[in-house]
C-alpha cells in the first residue's frame, strides 16, 4: 500500500534513528554521530555509523544503509508496510490502513492463522483425540507445566481436522496452503500438512506464532517436520524458544540442535536454552542472537554431525563480539559400548546438576578446534607432527589478540611436544602470509577504480563512470543545501548518464515541487534496500558545500560534457536503460511495499 506521505513525514520524525537503532546495537557518541559494531555482519571494529542530523546509518564495512525504516525492515525481517507499522505502534502513531496492500494482508491472515491453530492444537492434547501425544509426553518426562509454557499440541490423527475447523473460523483453503498448514495433491484434494505428531509452535520474539516444529511418536519418517517457508516463516531467521531464553537471568545462551533438547534444558531450569529449526547456524541467526546475549555456548549432539555443525559456527562466529564456548557431552555407555548422546539424554540419565557442572567446565572455541586438528594426527610420528605444526599454525594465524595467539602457541607446542620458539615461528610465518594476502587483495581493489567506484549491485552499475561521480556530487549537494534548489538548476533527469541517479535526482525535485523536505530516509517508501544502501554511501563521501553554488555549476559542465559526447555518438544510453530498469523493477508509481 501507498502510505500518505505526511503520515510518513510525521513517523519518521517521530522515530529517531539512533534511538530505535539504539534498542539493537551498542552505539557510542564520537564527533556529534554515533558508531557501532554492525548488526548485520560479524565484526569487532565498529564501522556502522548512525548520523543523527541526517537521520540515516551506513556500514562501511558491508555497504548496508537507509534510514530508520529501513533498519526495521533488515533487523526485524518485516516488508516495507510491516515495518511501517511496527514504527507506529512504537510510536503511538495510528495506521491510515488500506486492505490494497495484498501481501502484507496475507502476512497478517497468516499469523491470526497460525494462532488459531496452535489454540486448536492446544486444545487438542487436552481432549481425547490427544491421549497418544500425551503418552509420548509422558516417556519423554516432559512436564504439563513445561508443555504449556511452550504451547504444545497434537496434531490429531486425521487427514482434515485442522482444515475443517479453521475453514470453520472463516480462513480460505488457499490461506491454509500459504500457512503451510494444508497442502494440496495432485487431484486437487486439500489436506492437513500435520498429521498424528506433537506439535510445537514456533513464537518469534514478538510474541507471534510464525511457524510449527513437530514430530512423529513412533520411528517412522519423516521424524521432524517443520512449517515450509512462509511469509511468515523463514527456518534462516527464527531461533525456538528464544520468546523465552531472551528473559533469561543467566549470563549466556545455549544453543542447541533439537526443539526436544530446548524444552528438557528449560524443565531442568536452564531457561536460556534455544535451537536452530532444522538447519546449521545462519548469519540472519547470529544477528538476531546479538540482541540479547555476548555470551555463547554450542551444545550439538556429539556424534559426526554435531562436531561437523560446531566447527562451522565456531568458523562464523569468529572475529566476532561474541564469547563462544563448546559443551562437549560425553558418550554413554549402552551394553558395555560407548553411545552418542544428546543433552536431553544426559539430563535424563544425570540430572541438572551434571549438565551445569559440563556447563562451567566447557571449552572455548579456539581450545575445540585444536582438540579438532590435534585428534587429525598421530603425534607419535615426526612427519604427522610437522603437518601438524603447519595446520594448527595457520589456525592461530586467524587470532586477531596477540596474547590469545602467544598462550594457545605455548598450548599447541606442549601438545605436539615441541618447543614454544618453533611454533611461534610458525605462527608469525602463517600471520604474514595472512597479512600480505590481504594487504594484496586490498592493493589490487583500490588501483581498480571500477571496483571501488562502482556501486555494488548489477542493476545500479555506471556505464559512464566520470558523469556519474558527477551526478553523484550534484545529489549529494542538494541533499545537504537545499538553498540550491531556489535557483535554476543547471541540469535535467535526461543529462544524468546513470538511470538510477536520474532517478533520485527526479525524486528530489518532485518532493521539493510538493513542499516536502529534503530527507533521505523519506525516499525508503520508493527505492529498494540496494538502491538506499547506495545512496547512503554516496552521501558518505566527502562534499564541501563552502561554495556550494560554484561546485553545482562544476559538476553540471562536466555532465554536459558527457551528455554532449553521448549525443554526437549518436546514441544515449539513459533511456533505454531507464526502460529497462522501470521494467525490472516496476516503476512508474509502483512503491516496492
Amino acid at each position: 500500500m501507498a502510505f500518505p506521505q505526511n503520515f510518513l513525514d510525521e513517523l519518521i520524525a517521530r522515530s529517531d534513528i539512533v534511538d530505535v537503532v539504539g534498542g539493537y546495537v551498542t552505539l557510542s557518541s564520537k564527533g556529534g554521530s554515533y558508531w557501532g559494531c554492525c548488526p548485520f555482519h560479524n565484526e569487532k571494529t565498529p564501522s556502522f555509523h548512525v548520523l543523527p542530523d541526517k537521520q540515516f546509518y551506513h556500514c562501511f564495512g558491508c555497504n548496508k544503509g537507509g534510514g530508520v525504516i529501513n533498519f526495521i525492515m533488515d533487523i526485524e525481517n518485516l516488508s516495507y508496510p510491516d515495518a511501517v507499522r511496527f514504527l507506529a505502534k512504537r510510536a503511538n502513531l495510528p495506521v491510515p490502513e488500506d486492505t490494497g496492500d495484498g501481501d502484507s494482508h496475507l502476512r497478517r491472515r497468516i499469523l491470526s492463522l497460525n494462532r488459531d491453530a496452535a489454540r486448536f492444537y492446544y486444545q487438542t492434547l487436552q481432549q481425547p483425540e490427544g491421549a497418544a501425544v500425551r503418552a509420548y509426553l509422558e516417556r519423554r518426562q516432559i512436564r504439563t507445566p513445561v508443555a504449556t509454557r511452550f504451547g504444545m499440541g497434537a496434531a490429531p490423527d486425521s487427514w482434515d481436522a485442522l482444515l475443517r475447523a479453521m475453514l470453520d473460523k472463516g480462513y480460505t483453503k488457499a490461506e491454509l496452503i500459504a500457512a503451510s498448514l494444508a497442502r494440496q495433491n495432485k487431484n486437487g484434494r486439500v489436506y492437513d500438512f500435520f498429521r498424528n505428531r506433537l506439535i510445537l509452535p514456533v513464537i518469534d520474539v514478538r510474541g507471534d506464532v510464525v511457524g510449527f516444529g513437530s514430530r512423529v511418536l513412533d520411528k517412522s519418517e519423516p521424524k521432524y517436520l517443520n512449517t515450509l517457508e512462509t511469509p511468515t516463516y523463514s527456518k534462516r531467521r527464527v531461533l525456538y524458544g528464544l520468546n523465552l531464553a531472551k528473559k533469561t537471568k543467566r549470563p549466556n545462551i545455549i544453543l542447541c540442535e533439537g526443539n526436544l533438547d530446548v524444552v528438557t534444558l528449560h524443565q531442568a531450569g536452564f531457561d536460556n536454552a534455544v535451537a536452530s529449526m532444522g538447519t546449521a547456524l545462519t548469519q540472519e541467526q547470529i544477528r538476531l542472537l546479538s540482541r540479547y546475549t555476548k555470551e555463547l555456548v554450542l551444545c550439538y549432539d556429539n556424534d559426526e554431525a554435531g562436531q561437523r555443525a560446531t566447527k562451522r559456527a565456531l568458523e562464523m562466529l569468529n572475529n566476532t563480539e561474541f564469547s563462544v564456548k563448546v559443551l562437549h557431552l560425553p558418550n554413554r555407555m549402552v551394553d558395555g559400548k560407548p553411545e552418542k548422546q544428546d543433552a536431553d539424554d544426559f539430563i535424563k540419565a544425570h540430572g541438572a546438576g551434571a549438565f551445569e557442572r559440563l556447563l562451567n567446565d566447557s571449552e572455548n572455541g579456539m581450545e575445540f578446534r585444536m582438540a579438532q586438528i590435534a585428534g587429525k594426527y598421530d603425534l607419535r610420528d615426526d612427519s604427522q607432527r610437522i603437518a601438524y605444526a603447519a595446520e594448527i599454525s595457520t589456525e592461530l594465524a586467524t587470532l586477531e589478540n596477540a596474547v590469545e595467539r602467544e598462550i594457545y602457541t605455548a598450548r599447541a607446542a606442549e601438545t605436539a611436544g615441541l618447543t614454544a620458539d618453533a611454533v611461534r615461528t610458525e605462527v608469525k610465518r602463517a600471520l604474514y602470509r595472512r597479512i600480505k594476502g590481504d594487504k594484496r587483495r586490498q592493493e589490487r581493489r583500490e588501483l581498480n577504480p571500477n571496483a571501488t567506484l562502482q556501486p555494488q549491485g548489477r542493476g545500479l552499475r555506471y556505464e559512464n563512470l566520470r558523469s556519474a561521480m558527477a551526478e553523484e556530487g550534484v545529489i549529494r549537494l542538494l541533499m545537504q543545501e537545499p538553498s540550491l534548489f531556489s535557483g535554476t538548476l543547471p541540469v535535467t533527469p535526461e543529462d544524468f548518464s546513470s538511470p538510477f541517479l536520474s532517478r533520485i535526482y527526479s525524486l528530489l525535485l518532485e518532493r521539493r515541487q510538493a513542499g516536502h523536505a529534503q530527507s533521505l530516509a523519506q525516499l525508503s517508501s520508493v527505492l529498494t534496500g540496494d538502491e538506499m544502501s547506495h545512496l547512503t554511501a554516496l552521501m558518505q563521501k566527502p562534499e564541501s558545500t563552502a561554495n556550494a553554488l560554484q561546485a553545482l555549476q562544476d559538476y553540471a559542465a562536466v555532465i554536459r560534457h558527457e551528455k554532449a559526447k553521448r549525443d554526437s555518438a549518436g546514441m544515449d544510453p539513459l533511456f533505454s536503460a531507464k526502460d529497462t530498469y522501470k521494467q525490472k523493477k516496476g516503476y512508474g508509481g509502483k512503491h516496492h511495499e
